[in-house]
């Protein structure tokens, strides 16, 4: 189902439209007004958090004594889908949808983000809305790369494994650029640096370093180099033309809380996890002619070893994008930087 374009290896691809959701949602709504009715919450996915958290701390108990060639399969085949599960939850927990009040879903994604090592569960909520609100802008949404990271990773096998494994830092940086917009520090951020340091102070006390590796390590392969890293690709990179966002149809969705059916996501981000497939259900012509992917790992080689993917490969847009008048997507080289 791919559909290559001929393109710049060294430029995002620059678009003049608005973003392509809005406009698919209301047109949906028109036709199938049912999908209304999906709107909600899911307090059930307080109690996956309490699975996967205490999963990865059996784990790391378990395996605090171990030797690193039984830690590390450990922590790929095992702790990274706990893990990625949890970053899941925490998404959920950012579109408030385990509880209605806003500060139980903050405290449910602090609970969630224990696991993981570092504090990033409250950032994580207040830049993804923006996400939402300014997809491709490259001063507003932190998923974009910066164009320094694109010509750094460049398009090389090796450059983008590398940036795979180390997606975390670049991750870590790029909220810097969003500061005019939103206020790095707020008193919930204090409190998710303050309960994550002190978890994890805790387990090196009581666990050892063994235990701490698992957790660092599960960490690192459940969104780098690892079949669940090809998410990030899978979400916006243009794998299928000019087609912004993709869906994953996959054997994994039921184990990642179905966060593959991103299309629908972006489409109706206050519909919970759990009903995303009735979305489609629902409204399939207007998905069913969408590129999608149905294999991480095929996805994954395919980001590796295709010279066409690279971290350029992303549709970026103006704050003041024209809406449905607006010309075809242009070469970013054709733009002024």
């Amino acid at each position: 189902m791919t559909n290559r374009t001929d393109r710049p290896a060294k430029a995002f691809v620059w678009s003049d439209e608005s973003e392509p959701h809005k406009k698919r949602t209301r047109e949906i709504i028109t036709k199938y007004p049912e999908i209304r009715e999906l709107i909600g919450r899911n307090p059930y996915t307080f109690l996956v958090i309490l699975l996967c958290v205490g999963v990865q701390l059996g784990l790391a108990f378990w395996l605090r004594d171990a030797p690193w060639w039984l830690l590390l399969p450990a922590a790929y085949g095992l702790g990274a889908f706990a893990c990625h599960t949890l970053f899941v939850c925490i998404h959920e927990c950012a579109h408030n949808l385990i509880f209605k009040s806003r500060p139980l879903n903050t405290l449910s994604g602090i609970l969630a983000n224990l696991p993981l090592v570092f504090p990033s569960s409250v950032s994580f909520q207040k830049y993804h809305l923006q996400h939402h609100s300014h997809q491709g802008v490259e001063a507003l949404d932190a998923d974009m790369p910066f164009r320094w990271e694109a010509r750094l990773i460049d398009n090389s096998v090796a450059g983008k494994a590398l940036w795979l494994l180390f997606y975390p830092f670049f991750q870590l940086l790029r909220p810097l650029r969003l500061t005019r917009e939103i206020s790095i520090f707020d008193k919930w951020t204090v409190v998710n640096w303050i309960v994550q340091f002190s978890f994890m102070a805790l387990v090196i006390w009581q666990m050892g370093w063994m235990a701490t590796l698992y957790l660092v390590a599960s960490f690192f392969f459940s969104i780098g180099l690892h079949p669940l890293g090809a998410r990030w690709i899978q979400e916006h990179y243009l794998t299928h033309g000019t087609q912004e966002t993709k869906s994953y149809y996959g054997i994994l969705n039921p184990v990642n809380l179905n966060v593959g059916y991103h299309n629908e996501h972006h489409d109706f981000p206050s519909i919970p996890w759990n009903k995303l497939p009735r979305i489609k259900a629902i409204a399939a012509p207007f998905y069913d002619g969408l590129g999608y992917h149905t294999s991480y790992t095929g996805l994954l080689f395919r980001f590796l070893f295709d010279k066409n993917l690279s971290v350029y490969s992303r549709m970026a847009r103006s704050k003041r994008s024209r809406s449905a008048q607006a010309s075809k997507p242009v070469h970013a080289d054709q733009k002024t930087s």
